[in-house]
């Protein structure tokens, strides 16, 4: 039995692609269901950081986990 070409060589480009690992501001502030705004706010006071690739802006899936893991943990109580 032969083994599909994605799974044989991981490095080959195909139709199914791994996840992305870096999201545009957009993606980003979607994904934390919060405004383009607050997401360029809470980068420049440091709460989150994200990565320059030339003038691309681009924030990391890893550190999207890091702030919701810690603002789960010791965050503020949601209203009900």
């Amino acid at each position: 039995m032969n083994s599909p070409a994605c799974l044989s060589n991981p490095y080959q480009i195909g139709r199914e692609l791994a996840p992305p690992t870096l999201l545009s501001p957009k993606q980003a502030s979607e994904a934390l269901s919060i405004s383009p705004r607050k997401l360029w706010t809470m980068t420049a006071s440091g709460e989150i950081t994200c990565v320059r690739l030339g003038r691309s802006v681009r924030y990391s899936v890893a550190e999207l986990h890091r702030l919701v893991s810690a603002s789960s943990e010791g965050g503020a109580k949601c209203a009900t």
